[in-house]
């Protein structure tokens, strides 16, 4: 189905032309069988940051296209219509850049072109064994010896854990609570960085997702990021960005899902005529039609307010939270739509509904959602 869209310039059109382009040329024909290999496309990520996708919500002084994240996540929305876990891959990686480019030093963020333009490939290190959703209760320490910090703990479900050229490591640095965590940035080649074998996970298979071990791992402490005691405040401003990438996510992922089971239901014949023309078939399909395009709306809408420097915290929450159970919704009945074919691997609409889970779960569960959503109600 093509989206009719209302960009801010000639150039944003352009953009997703070319974004449009490239998941038609390198997503689409490669997704299925890496996914059966479980093999990481980092060839693919380098194209598209080559081709200046990977960057694209930075400045241009920093290696961005400084394009408005409205743009930035209808990009991320084609890309994962076409694979999801390079389009995860990409939205892992522009939080991982957001810590320097945000909260940097001029001289750290002298490092920002070669981190955003794709060559490099970052991991975001904030979850741990212990500790998912209560971030502020983080055991991994960090301790200031000489001019160097000694990094020792654990960090779980780390996207790229494997394949990262850089780490974000939240740290305590203090006491305990918010006020004692601190960022910093390594790189891959830090001796005492273990990252520990894949995890076997129901989706996103070609996505490489593991424990870190961090053993007296000795990173400069001219790598801190903010400050001490101002990591949390890091981690959180960047979840607020990073939802809306699952967002996004969860909006291209659902339109595949719609798109196959129209064009099945359209070909599929029972009783004499195409399954579509069922009402009970093609209501369902309607309403998720109305969902998407309500998501997509919901998700540009934020980001909209993220662009013009208002508050955009809440309304990330809200558009991670619907947009991701509808995209479970969405594909769930998809897989229905097709019946016993939806089940087996010949189609692709069975690997849609295992990889819509994990964005009910990533960048903060959907309970954590409604959380953040109902203490705003109750303050007001």
């Amino acid at each position: 189905m093509t989206v009719d869209r209302i960009l801010p310039t000639d150039e944003a059109h352009d953009l997703l032309d070319l974004a449009t382009e490239l998941a038609d040329r390198e997503l689409a024909p490669k997704a299925a069988g890496f996914e059966e290999r479980g093999e990481f496309p980092r060839e693919v990520l380098r194209t598209l940051g080559r081709a200046g996708l990977l960057g694209l919500p930075y400045p241009e002084e920093h290696g961005g296209a400084a394009q408005p994240y409205e743009v930035y996540l209808q990009v991320l929305e084609i890309l994962a219509s076409r694979w999801l876990a390079v389009a995860e891959a990409v939205s892992v990686h522009t939080l991982s850049c957001y810590p320097v480019a945000q909260f940097g030093t001029d001289e750290q963020r002298k490092l920002l072109p070669d981190l955003i333009g794709g060559e490099l490939l970052g991991a975001y290190c904030l979850s741990e064994p212990q500790g998912g959703s209560d971030a502020a209760a983080l055991t991994t320490k960090a301790v200031r010896d000489g001019d160097d910090y000694v990094v020792s703990g654990t960090k779980a479900w780390i996207t790229h854990a494997r394949v990262a050229d850089f780490y974000n490591i939240f740290c305590r640095t203090g006491g305990p609570g918010p006020k004692g965590i601190s960022c910093l940035l390594a790189d891959r080649n830090t001796p005492g960085i273990h990252p520990q074998a894949a995890e076997r996970t129901m989706g996103l298979h070609s996505s490489p997702i593991a424990q870190i071990a961090f053993d007296d791992a000795r990173v400069p402490a001219d790598r801190l990021i903010g400050g001490e005691g101002v990591g949390f405040t890091i981690a959180m401003s960047a979840l607020d960005s990073g939802r809306l990438g699952i967002a996004a996510c969860a909006v291209g992922l659902a339109q595949a899902a719609l798109d196959y089971a129209v064009g099945y239901a359209k070909e599929r014949q029972q009783f004499g005529r195409a399954i579509i023309d069922f009402q009970g078939l093609g209501f369902s399909l309607a309403d998720a039609a109305t969902q998407i395009s309500a998501a997509r709306a919901l998700t540009l809408a934020a980001a909209r307010l993220r662009d013009a420097g208002r508050p955009y915290s809440i309304e990330a929450a809200k558009a991670k939270l619907f947009a991701t159970d509808m995209a479970m919704r969405v594909t769930t009945d998809a897989v229905q739509v097709l019946g016993g074919a939806g089940y087996v691997a010949d189609h692709p609409v069975e690997r849609y509904m295992r990889e819509a889970k994990v964005l009910q779960i990533v960048e903060g569960t959907n309970q954590i959602q409604r959380l953040v959503i109902s203490r705003a109600l109750a303050k007001g």
